[in-house]
């Protein structure tokens, strides 16, 4: 009973109105003309409402079947991914080298949360190929991109990562999978993975597993960890499938949400691997697609947000509940739609607010990307390594958060399956915890990112802020609404900053027991930019000599606005509390023994 749009015309605008891509020096993105992305994405759109949405319920009742040592995936799938390939979605962003359509990232990062706001788990499939895609790319050999690159990019190869195992989670030197070398310079690889998602299914022809493992005799711990490509079917050296490899599916994980996406158990026994990248620098080329894949779970963490409130918006102007304190509005009808009521009004405008500043700060992060490699810019290298655990982090809380508070609007309905918010809300908690739990992603902020470089890309980022509030510091109408809340949120981020300086040498704890508090005050700065960037865009659309790039009407600017508003008056005092929380210290947080829990 769920319904989903593209937000097409939002997207527009960041790109063209807020970021103002066409006019970018990075290679590339001269072709991002107003008409081209719009085209792009009023496709993808279709897709995404016609053919992914229809079968998100599908996959939440189904799940996959394990049946003689093949996972099969929900009715539907399997044709909607044929229908995927064949429209080059799944190469969208890809190196054209190697079959794909050479679109920047930033296009690709679009139209993937239209894709998983239709359906997470679906996407999932592509996602996580194009994620072993990318650190083939990065650090195969000639022979390895030229013998697996092609195939994936349409995925008629599915790709894989693996990590986990049942001891060790982020302890990663802990893992037993081991890599005994053999004559030809390949590897026999051997041991057990947990929680591999899209780990077996019917849906292509071979499945090119990424496997962390240790080879036999060298270094202990994290130092001796190395990266396997690991294939379900040996590739020939005529690009043929040849004979099925020593790797099986040992069990699908019964799972609180995405059920459409085979989580699996995955054993390797004897499994020929061939060694990706050196020896024992395994997480160097790990971290290419783990880097990549937060970066998408921040972005499945708001699209789960998105599909939310967009049917929660549906349900309050169409719920009959009560009446208008202030007076009646539907004066023909038993009761007033619940969107009158100030407190629906609260959450609508809470998730309205995140959803459209999140849409910003994501597509920032892919555009720094694209600086990042496509014009060889080192700062923005920077910049975004220190954003990833904010955008995973942050996103995907806030998205967890406004999943739950759409399926609140509903009421008792929004607890019941059929009306699909509880789906939302299951899909969205995954993101929290993948790719390195949220808690994880806050100690590597504070622990390895803000001292990144000498502290060069926290410094850069504030200078970003200071410049933009003082080039627009004479802007009556964005100065009380929008400049001057960033800048006291920017001076709470900076003082919670020098609170780790001063105190985190003498009591590391003090440090880590703020990280939390730290990650969120730094994803709270980021909207704000964001949406003071987006209010100076919107007001100079609706200027008298002005000609929007993104070509939507002066509502849609007046609306941005107002949210724009709403999100600084809001949502972005939170710093002041995170701050406070920060600075009280680590005393309190690990005051008790452990026994006293």
């Amino acid at each position: 009973m769920t319904r989903y749009t593209a937000p097409t015309d939002d997207m527009q605008f960041v790109l063209h109105d807020v970021l103002n891509v066409s006019a970018s020096d990075i290679p590339g993105y001269n072709d991002l003309e107003a008409d081209f992305t719009s085209a792009v994405f009023e496709e993808a759109g279709k897709i995404a409402s016609q053919v992914l949405e229809p079968l998100n319920a599908v996959g939440d009742q189904q799940g996959c079947r394990l049946e003689n040592g093949v996972v099969y995936p929900p009715d539907g799938f399997k044709a909607a991914f044929d229908q995927m390939r064949e429209g080059g979605w799944t190469a969208l962003d890809l190196d054209p080298d190697y079959g794909g359509q050479g679109m920047p990232y930033l296009m690709g990062t679009a139209v993937g949360e239209m894709f998983s706001s239709a359906n997470q788990a679906f996407t999932m499939y592509q996602g996580l190929t194009h994620g072993a895609y990318a650190a083939i790319h990065a650090h195969g050999t000639d022979n390895q991109k030229a013998k697996f690159l092609p195939n994936m990019a349409d995925c008629t190869w599915t790709g894989t990562m693996n990590l986990t195992e049942p001891h060790c989670g982020t302890d990663l030197g802990l893992m037993r999978t081991k890599a005994a070398p053999q004559a030809d310079g390949s590897y026999k690889i051997s041991g057990q993975k947990i929680f591999i998602s899209a780990g077996e299914h019917n849906m292509s022809d071979n499945i090119i597993h990424l496997v962390l493992g240790k080879i036999v005799g060298g270094p202990e711990g994290i130092k001796g960890v190395s990266l396997f490509i690991v294939p379900k079917f040996i590739v020939n050296d005529d690009g043929t499938l040849g004979e099925r490899n020593g790797v099986s599916v040992g069990n699908i994980e019964k799972k609180m949400g995405i059920h459409g996406n085979s989580t699996c158990v995955m054993n390797y026994d004897d499994a020929t691997g061939y060694l990706l990248g050196e020896e024992h620098k395994g997480m160097r080329a790990m971290f290419t697609m783990m880097n990549e894949a937060r970066l998408g779970v921040g972005m499945q963490g708001l699209s789960q947000a998105v599909g939310a409130y967009q049917n929660a918006v549906d349900y309050a102007k169409d719920r009959l509940q009560g009446r208008d304190v202030t007076g009646v509005k539907n004066p023909d009808g038993p009761a007033d739609p619940l969107i009158v009521h100030p407190d629906i009004r609260r959450s609508l405008m809470d998730q309205k607010s995140f959803v459209e500043g999140g849409r910003a700060f994501l597509l920032w992060g892919a555009q720094l990307i694209d600086q990042a490699h496509r014009a060889q810019d080192t700062d923005a290298d920077g910049l975004v390594s220190l954003m990833t655990p904010v955008i995973k982090g942050f996103l995907t809380d806030k998205g967890f958060d406004m999943a739950v508070q759409a399926q609140q609007v509903y009421g008792g309905h929004g607890y019941i399956e059929e009306h699909g918010m509880s789906q939302f809300v299951r899909d969205a908690r995954i993101t929290q915890i993948y790719e390195g739990a949220n808690g994880v992603q806050a100690l590597d902020l504070v622990g390895r990112k803000l001292a990144q470089d000498g502290g060069k890309h926290v410094m850069a980022f504030f200078d970003q802020v200071k410049t933009f509030i003082k080039e627009n510091e004479t802007d009556e109408a964005l100065k009380a609404d929008f400049l001057d809340p960033l800048k006291h949120a920017s001076k709470d981020l900076q003082s919670a900053g020098m609170y780790f300086m001063q105190n985190g040498m003498k009591n590391p704890n003090d440090a880590l027991a703020g990280s939390y508090d730290f990650m969120h005050l730094f994803g709270h700065v980021c909207l704000g930019l964001m949406w003071a960037r987006s209010a100076k865009a919107a007001l100079a659309a609706l200027s008298d000599d002005a000609t929007s790039r993104s070509n939507t009407d002066a509502a849609f600017y007046e609306t941005k606005l107002t949210t724009g508003r709403y999100y600084m008056a809001r949502q972005l005092p939170a710093t002041a509390t995170h701050l406070a929380r920060i600075q009280s210290g680590a005393d309190t947080v690990m005051a008790l023994d452990a026994e006293a829990f």
